[in-house]
């Protein structure tokens, strides 16, 4: 073992107990504050320290609030004679914040099963119906993301946004495992989601079985006028990744040249030609969507498991989710979790779903998207080319 090694290995050491440190301080934080039950718990948690309500309710206190306030006003919730709508959203919010069980959320507000299932369920109901008013689609104008760096403008002007499948582990009936076991072996929904270049969600379509094809989904959604996708102005367009086909409104990048971050690292790193620049430009950008799954699912991490609900409640946790993710990220710009990954990417490596999308498309359509393609690579290339030291 050299000397490199043995460095390296004490650098772990210091990381994973410092991390460890870390991680015993909180513990015993939370637990000295969340001692109290019943509405002992929500005055602790209300009037505690910041720390302890982000940690129960995934949320800063104000953001909190507001979203009370909002569901309060709009009637969507209604205080009861044992449990107001603060304490109505602060259940549901342990539960999808920490997969909880009932019977441990039960002990944690003093009420009954029942009464824990009802206001989950009416909090659930609620927050979905506010979805048309938080999942908005994106405006028209260029994204300042793109336009305050010289990478993206001009050449992705146009686009607004970027689409892509999640799969979130599914509870089925044993009938239905066939169809819900994805590509992985895993029972899963396939999720599929439009997000702005600032991490909010522009659309969610939850259910499909794990074993559809993100680009099925995306197709059955555009020719279903009830699902209410945003109407894609003529010039404008999301990024898609090489799963999907490459048709007007939708630019994927370019098939059987490296794409993923990873692979332009190290004594490769520099682009060789219009293709490689385009594509790794592509990537940086599409990322926004990881982001936004990540932060998603470390906010919620009931995401990450298969939650034991009917089918149409777990569909329905997706969408929830999603519309407080964007009600925290209106309502708190330096929250946490998004604070995490900003400027930072997520690594992504080739997944199943990537594979080249071969359903029969619209010719035309095809080459409207290659033609637009082409023209946008070939432009950055010829700037990188003559004018950038760096890229």
């Amino acid at each position: 073992m050299d000397e490199f090694d043995l460095e390296l290995d004490e650098m772990e050491l210091v990381a994973a107990a410092a991390g460890y440190y870390y991680y015993n301080s909180m513990t015993r934080q939370a637990c000295r504050s969340l001692s109290p039950r019943g509405s002992g718990f929500m005055t602790e948690v209300l009037n505690g320290h910041d720390d302890v309500c982000r940690e129960m309710f995934r949320m800063d206190k104000h953001v909190f609030r507001k979203l009370c306030d909002t569901l309060r006003q709009r009637g969507m919730l209604r205080d009861t004679s044992g449990v107001v709508i603060e304490e109505q959203l602060a259940i549901f919010l342990n539960i999808i914040g920490h997969n909880e069980r009932n019977r441990v959320i039960q002990e944690r507000f003093q009420h009954s099963g029942e009464t824990i299932s009802r206001h989950f369920n009416n909090v659930l109901k609620a927050i979905k119906s506010l979805s048309r008013e938080f999942l908005q689609p994106p405006p028209l104008s260029t994204p300042p993301e793109i336009m305050r760096n010289n990478r993206f403008y001009p050449y992705f002007k146009d686009c607004i946004g970027v689409i892509d499948g999640m799969h979130i582990p599914a509870h089925v009936p044993a009938k239905d495992q066939s169809r819900f076991r994805n590509r992985k072996g895993i029972l899963s929904q396939n999720v599929l989601a439009a997000c702005t270049f600032d991490l909010q969600f522009i659309f969610v379509y939850p259910g499909w079985e794990g074993s559809v094809a993100d680009s099925r989904v995306l197709k059955a959604v555009l020719d279903d006028p009830d699902q209410n996708f945003p109407n894609i102005p003529e010039g404008k367009y999301y990024l898609v990744d090489s799963g999907y086909s490459n048709i007007e409104g939708f630019i994927s990048p370019f098939q059987g040249v490296r794409y993923h971050l990873h692979e332009y690292r190290g004594a490769n790193q520099l682009p060789r030609n219009a293709k490689e620049l385009f594509n790794h430009r592509h990537a940086f950008l599409r990322n926004a969507i990881q982001r936004s799954f990540d932060v998603l699912k470390a906010r919620f991490p009931i995401l990450k498991v298969a939650p034991q609900y009917a089918l149409h409640i777990q569909r329905d946790i997706v969408i929830a989710a999603c519309v407080i993710h964007n009600h925290i990220r209106r309502e708190e710009r330096n929250d946490w979790l998004f604070t995490g990954v900003e400027g930072g990417i997520v690594e992504e490596f080739p997944d199943y779903d990537d594979q080249p999308d071969m359903q029969s498309t619209s010719s035309i359509q095809e080459q409207i998207a290659s033609s637009l393609r082409d023209l946008i690579a070939a432009a950055m290339w010829s700037d990188f080319i003559n004018k950038w030291n760096e890229w």
